[in-house]
């Protein structure tokens, strides 16, 4: 029965917690570890510290039921997912500090037969290391199943994709990978795919390489449209008439722990065989601080036309429309070199009800008060908004 077998989360983010609960509705009986003693805190009352659509239900149920409950330390279970963050150092270094800190939080609870997942998206090899940094624990690896699943869901609609998605299972071994993959049959209802570890820790990454490289194509040709007095918007509308063409829409840049993250960890072991997908990355980040330098020609404008300060308004702080995920994100980057200048920008961001250090503006009060209006990022909220002043749409917000 599911209500026999105990499973060890450890992380409890935007992945943790939501694979955490739904397991928990599913029957299983689940600890959720997190460091943070705030987060612990949180969801033992059965409440959430991230914005996720259904979260909420899912978490309050599963405490409630008994089969969740979160805690500062691992305990012994029969399967361990391992989901933390895996960001990079300066330099677009990969780190793993924190996939090895929590296989480290593991060593000494884990026993002969349980499953070890690696959700986090990883550098190819990264699998590898978390049963290496077991084995010089004391552990043997080679009676435990240890196996790569990244996640593939997108924010906003989380709990529905961890369920409907295919999944990629990339076992240490053939034996461990099927393991891996009974298990997650239980719950996915899409497919769920063997390999060997490395292909599928380079399929995520590959993944997010090919949408950043194709998220570029249409950055860049808004810097061209910019420069030729063309409409972008227009323009993709018309080329993706044709029926072998679809041009993805051009933005702030990218954010996010995944798409702005995962290609610079192919570029930093790719090195020159990596040339496209750095040249994406490059030209996404071009496109985010081209964005700074519209802006503050506008405002420089404004001072030398009126004689005085513009009010300006930055809509929009996440890194992508309808959530409150601020990772890695263009438009809050933005915001800050803003601010840096000395713009001193009004911050709006309809989703995020407090930011610890950012005065948050609701954004009909903003619309009417602001002399430039910039869209960072196309929130529903933005469509159809009537505005007082100068309207800078890098998002496309509107032209829906």
């Amino acid at each position: 029965m599911l209500s026999d077998l105990k499973i060890c989360v450890v992380g409890l983010g935007y992945i943790g917690l939501p694979s955490a609960a739904l397991l928990a509705n599913r029957g299983y009986q689940v600890q959720g570890v997190d460091i943070c003693p705030e987060v612990v805190d949180t969801i033992n009352k059965g409440s959430i510290h991230i914005v996720e659509p259904d979260l909420d239900s899912f978490v309050h149920s599963a405490v409630n039921s008994g089969h969740l409950n979160a805690s500062l330390r691992a305990e012994p279970a029969d399967i361990f997912i391992l989901a933390v963050p895996t960001p990079f150092h300066e330099g677009f270094v990969p780190n793993i500090d924190y996939v090895l800190s929590a296989t480290k939080a593991i060593a000494s609870v884990v026993k002969s037969g349980n499953i070890v997942i690696l959700e986090s998206t990883s550098p190819v090899g990264t699998t590898e290391k978390v049963a290496e940094t077991l084995r010089k624990a004391g552990v043997d690896t080679d009676a435990l199943h240890i196996a790569h699943c990244p996640e593939r869901v997108l924010p906003g609609h989380i709990m529905r994709e961890l369920v409907e998605n295919d999944r990629i299972v990339g076992g240490i071994t053939p034996e461990a990978g099927e393991k891996v993959a009974e298990f997650y049959r239980t719950f996915v209802t899409g497919e769920v795919l063997l390999t060997d570890a490395r292909t599928a820790e380079m399929a995520k990454l590959t993944e997010n390489s090919f949408r950043d490289v194709n998220i570029a194509f249409a950055n860049e040709l808004s810097l061209l449209s910019d420069k030729f007095g063309i409409n972008v918007w227009e323009l993709i509308r018309l080329a993706n008439r044709h029926p072998r063409v679809n041009i993805l829409q051009p933005g702030t840049g990218v954010g996010g722990h995944c798409i702005a993250v995962d290609p610079w960890f192919i570029v930093h072991e790719g090195g020159e065989d990596a040339r496209l997908i750095r040249s994406g990355r490059e030209v996404n980040t071009r496109k985010t601080e081209w964005v700074v330098e519209k802006v503050q020609n506008e405002v420089l404008a404004f001072r030398e036309d009126k004689g005085r300060e513009p009010v300006v308004a930055c809509m929009g702080l996440a890194f992508k429309p309808n959530i409150d995920d601020l990772r890695e994100s263009p438009a809050l980057w933005v915001f800050q070199k803003l601010v840096a200048a000395g713009v001193d920008p009004m911050a709006v961001e309809p989703n995020v009800k407090k930011h610890p250090s950012i005065v948050l503006t609701p954004w009909k009060d903003a619309a009417q008060q602001a002399d430039i209006v910039i869209y960072l990022v196309a929130h529903r909220e933005f469509q159809n908004l009537e505005v007082m002043g100068k309207v800078l749409d890098f998002c496309g917000v509107t032209e829906a």
